[in-house]
């Protein structure tokens, strides 16, 4: 069953509370599998200009008002601060905004812990000095109607002046949704509350709306605070963007220079993601690979980590434990339900193969935009960065890094947990490296129209 009519199938109109009507479709809805797409950058250098290209896109911006809808390709549209000030938005609505929004990813990168070769000088210029304002997203079931999709809005932005497409890339995956290490991608979800849509098994309750959609209540009970004046904040949220090159071979080379066979280094390879390749969690597949569980939506996502305190199926420090502790109880106290976040990311390049080398590296444009959604999106990432995936002291394993996405300044260390001795795998490196990236805001489609309009003049 795909991802889309898993959906459908769990869908409960009676039970809609958001405005769907106005809440642009690419924060509450999946995107398909397979999928192709494209992302493009704008930079505005005229603010009429810049107003009269989002009055063009809007009406192609589809909102998430009925999941039931088979879209086969549909738009988002989302706007950096800077962006913001270009487009005239007058500076009493860009000061509501929060800090880390109005400063920029590049400004944060100390709070990032984006050093080294990830530090903003070594991005790529569409991401540099604030160029980024604009960010339009096209996810489609297939290339023609992405083709489709794409030839409208450029033909919307051609149409307009004012507005400098600075950058484009185009992304897909096939039915089997995986990233550039051969995984099953954006395999858990969480379910917003008021959307309509039962939780998924495996979840204990829906997740406050506010935690993602701006004006409505959020865990604490209460709204979080929203960009004003109301047309412009309610009914959004907020993007962070991250562009990875990724590097599979070294990753391949590390698994084979510590296992000696193909079943041992598959079963290390998912002792770091925390899941096997299919999708299949190791907490419910602990030796083998199960494709037809990884699959299946329905059953994928269905456990916690209750019976497994020591670590012994999914090590502590795997990649998917740490940024979905499922209810373990955590050193550092977190409420984890704050910290969950709407994943959109996107592969790009040819997929992954058990025989690339550390020497194929480079030779493709191969990687991953990792976006994620959520009302608070730059309070999350800079929490994930600095506590979960670049520190260990949560999970009582020290200075030890996330072994997928964790920077890797020096050769680092995974531990997994056994009987009767734990075994520390020295030698891990960086698997993805930081190319630029910005924070996001996506508005509403009445905000969109506020700006569009320049409604404050």
């Amino acid at each position: 069953m795909g991802i889309l009519q898993h959906l459908k199938d769990r869908f409960r109109p009676d039970r809609v509370t958001l405005q769907l009507d106005d809440i642009q479709a690419l924060i509450l809805r999946a995107r398909p599998e397979p999928y192709v797409g494209i992302h493009a950058m704008l930079h505005v250098d005229d603010a009429a200009g810049g107003r009269d290209l989002l009055r063009r896109l809007a009406p192609h911006i589809p909102a998430a008002a009925d999941w039931t809808e088979e879209l086969t390709a549909w738009t988002g549209v989302a706007i950096s601060h800077a962006g913001l000030k270009a487009l005239g938005v007058p500076e009493g609505s860009l000061a509501s905004f929060p800090l880390s929004f109005r400063q920029g990813m590049a400004a944060r990168a100390e709070q990032l812990r984006d050093a080294g070769e990830n530090a903003p000088e070594q991005w790529e210029e569409a991401y540099r000095d604030n160029r980024c304002h604009i960010a339009l997203t096209i996810f489609a079931s297939d290339q023609a109607r992405l083709d489709e999709a794409t030839d409208r809005a450029m033909s919307e932005y051609h149409a307009s002046s004012g507005v400098t497409l600075i950058g484009t890339h185009r992304f897909g995956a096939d039915a089997d949704a995986k990233n550039p290490f051969g995984f099953r991608d954006s395999v858990s979800q969480p379910t917003v509350a008021g959307a309509g849509v039962d939780p998924q098994p495996g979840q204990e309750r829906a997740i406050a709306p506010g935690e993602f959609i701006l004006g409505e209540d959020s865990e604490t009970g209460a709204p979080l605070e929203i960009p004003q004046p109301d047309a412009l904040g309610r009914n959004g949220s907020y993007v962070v963007l991250r562009k990875y090159d990724s590097r599979p071979g070294a990753f391949n080379d590390f698994v084979r220079g510590q296992a000696n066979d193909e079943a041992a280094q598959e079963l290390l390879a998912a002792k770091m993601f925390g899941r096997w390749r299919s999708g299949a969690p190791l907490i419910l597949s602990p030796t083998r690979d199960d494709e037809e569980l990884g699959a299946d939506p329905a059953r994928r996502n269905d456990f916690d980590f209750s019976g497994d305190k020591a670590g012994i199926v999914c090590p502590h420090g795997a990649h998917m434990r740490r940024l979905n502790p499922r209810g373990e109880r955590l050193t550092i106290l977190t409420d984890e339900n704050i910290h969950r976040i709407i994943r959109r990311s996107s592969t790009f390049g040819p997929k992954w193969s058990a025989d690339l080398t550390a020497a194929d590296d480079g030779e493709d444009d191969r990687g991953i935009f990792f976006i994620f959604i959520s009302a608070r999106a730059f309070d999350t990432i800079e929490f994930l960065q600095q506590e979960w995936i670049n520190r260990g002291n949560f999970i009582d394993l020290g200075k030890e890094r996330d072994p997928v996405v964790g920077l890797h300044e020096e050769p680092g260390r995974f531990t997994v947990p056994a009987e009767p001795v734990r075994r520390r795998i020295d030698g891990v490196t960086t698997y993805n490296r930081l190319r630029g990236g910005e924070y996001m805001f996506m508005p509403s489609l009445t905000a969109l129209r506020w700006i569009a309009a320049g409604s404050w003049n």
